[in-house]
């Protein structure tokens, strides 16, 4: 991942972003005077962008986009260093067959198995990701919470996927969310820092919007929906939300962040809806793996199978393809 800020915010974030965070009264203030997230209409904007069609030529462009987008995942308790390595192999080569498949962003495991995906991956350009801070529910003390990220950056994790203090947020504790955010920005070095929102647990959209600005002002380099352990995961509308408060964040600080949904998106369909709602609400610019990433796994599989009928002109099973 490239670095996502522009050369204009080589200065410092400017009034009222910097005065927001100087005590919790402050923060409180500026979160709570955001503009309120009109449900409906969010709603039924997203449900309009769904139904956009596309051709055929476009079709392939977007689908080997999305591909590109991917962070391929594991994060379960069997996981084995068999099982990433063959990930890995997934990820530089998803469709062996095809040598002109792109390949994915990312593979993103838990801590102990950084070290086997960074030999797997080496020399290749695929990032390695690594959930940390006591995924996924984060139920833990910040000391255990910088030692889980140091063990994923010391073994080579280009990417840090946290989680944020759900509950803290809930009552009302954003300095204290804003300060560990911040305290795991600093942990990570030159790794990038994904913060995970989990918008399933924070009830409301305007939850939601409060929680993206909080990640954005205390450094986070993506803002990411879900950890897939929760329902709803990621959802169009909650992502409309947060792709726009990375736009206006743009338009306020001149730094460019990134989005990430994770969790329930399976399909082909699914994905270029989510491509569309980049486009249509932050800007093209976003639509690149630096700015926009898919946590999935199962979803790859539905997107090379929809790349080889796009291709060939006829629809191809899933015995074409390996399946997680």
């Amino acid at each position: 991942m490239t670095a996502t800020t522009s050369s204009s915010a080589a200065t410092a974030t400017p009034s009222p972003l910097a005065d927001a965070t100087r005590d919790e009264a402050s923060l409180r203030r500026f979160l709570h005077g955001l503009p309120g997230v009109d449900q409906v209409g969010v709603e039924q904007r997203a449900a309009g962008l769904g139904t956009r069609s596309i051709k055929k030529a476009a079709k392939l462009w977007a689908i080997d986009t999305a591909i590109s987008m991917v962070d391929l995942t594991t994060l379960e308790g069997a996981d084995t260093q068999g099982k990433v390595r063959a990930l890995a192999a997934k990820a530089k080569r998803p469709d062996p067959e095809r040598p002109d498949t792109p390949q994915v962003a990312a593979v993103c495991v838990y801590p102990d198995m950084v070290e086997t995906a960074v030999e797997a991956l080496r020399g290749t350009g695929i990032h390695v990701a690594s959930v940390a801070t006591g995924f996924p529910a984060g139920r833990t003390s910040r000391e255990i919470k910088l030692a889980d990220t140091k063990i994923a950056v010391d073994a080579g994790a280009a990417e840090i996927d946290m989680v944020i203090d759900r509950g803290a947020f809930l009552e009302g504790r954003y300095l204290e969310v804003f300060e560990e955010i911040q305290a795991i920005k600093a942990a990570c070095g030159s790794a990038h820092l994904k913060v995970i929102l989990e918008t399933g647990e924070l009830a409301t959209y305007d939850n939601v919007r409060r929680a993206s600005w909080l990640a954005l002002l205390a450094g986070g380099d993506f803002i990411k929906t879900s950890t897939g352990k929760v329902s709803p995961a990621a959802t169009l509308p909650v992502t409309h939300v947060m792709l726009q408060a990375v736009r206006d964040w743009f338009v306020q600080t001149g730094e460019l962040r990134g989005v990430k949904p994770a969790g329930g998106i399976r399909t082909t369909k699914d994905a270029i809806k989510y491509l569309v709602a980049v486009h249509e609400v932050a800007g093209e610019q976003w639509l690149n793996p630096d700015l926009f990433r898919f946590g999935a796994s199962s979803l790859l599989n539905d997107l090379l199978l929809q790349r080889r009928t796009q291709a060939d002109g006829h629809y191809s099973g899933p015995d074409y393809v390996t399946v997680d």
